[in-house]
């Protein structure tokens, strides 16, 4: 029987574990998340920030700017959060308005608040193996591998999509676990012909069901990133699910899959940096 990889509880039951880690903090974790603009999308996803962060217990600021903010009008709200000791941890929400460089917004967060690990020091700590913050998604995916007991070393792993969010992070990752990783994309000739090779599959490119359910491998562990919203209101994942689940030994919903892990990695991120900043404080 196909296990389906239920990505409430387990974030469930890592945000409890959260719980203990908070209380021991004084001051609590501080996360500050910066939102401009009226994107719905980004609305949604900051409001359920907020909530996980207000039941941990963490202190929590949303600071919601217009969508006519400047680019310099932004770098100098992270400035001050930058500054201000009692922020363990900035996000700014993407996608920016278009007058403002979303890249150079990223990289002006202090690397040790950089909750979200966009910053290229953080990627860069990734990439050698010794990481302070993950990115949430990616990290978030790897505990899904482990709750499915996928084995990692020696498999064949493929990952469709090389965002600098998702895809390029998850490689290192994988790579770093034992896994020999391809990596798809827009331009990948035979798409089903490495999707049929995967031990492990991690779909995260953004185009509904582009993975049909008779490429998958039987036995295969099969995680979708994907979140697409038809014009008719149904939400559909990069992977064609009831097909795939007829072959795959593991497989995520969406929703209720992915998206859930990445809102707890985040928390998990928040209270490492107040650890870290405690310790150091302390020293």
């Amino acid at each position: 029987m196909t296990q389906i990889l239920d990505g409430k509880a387990l974030a469930r039951d890592l945000n409890e574990a959260l719980v203990s880690r908070v209380q021991a903090l004084d001051p609590r974790p501080g996360l500050s998340v910066i939102r401009v603009g009226e994107d719905p999308a980004s609305v949604i996803y900051v409001n359920l920030k907020t909530k996980a962060a207000t039941r941990l217990g963490l202190v929590h600021r949303q600071i919601v700017l217009p969508d006519t903010t400047s680019e310099s009008e932004l770098l100098a709200q992270v400035k001050a959060l930058n500054e201000d000791d009692t922020v363990d941890g900035i996000l700014v929400q993407v996608p920016l308005p278009k007058q403002i460089d979303a890249k150079r917004v990223l990289d002006s967060i202090a690397p040790d608040k950089d909750v979200d690990g966009f910053h290229p020091h953080n990627v860069g700590l990734l990439s050698q193996g010794r990481p302070r913050f993950i990115s949430c998604t990616p990290k978030g995916v790897m505990h899904l591998l482990r709750l499915a007991d996928a084995r990692l070393e020696g498999a064949e792993a493929v990952v469709i999509g090389r965002s600098n969010i998702v895809g390029r992070p998850l490689v290192m990752l994988l790579e770093q676990a034992g896994a020999t990783v391809t990596v798809c994309h827009s331009k990948t000739k035979d798409l089903p012909s490495h999707v049929r090779r995967a031990d492990v599959l991690v779909a995260a490119v953004g185009s509904p069901e582009i993975v049909r359910g008779e490429w998958v491998k039987p036995g295969a562990v099969v995680i979708d990133v994907g979140v697409n919203r038809l014009d008719d209101g149904r939400i559909k994942g990069d992977v064609e699910y009831e097909a795939a689940k007829e072959l795959a030994r593991a497989i995520t919903p969406v929703p209720g899959g992915v998206g859930p892990m990445t809102i707890a990695m985040l928390m998990e991120n928040t209270v490492s940096s107040a650890e870290l900043r405690r310790s150091i404080r302390r020293s």
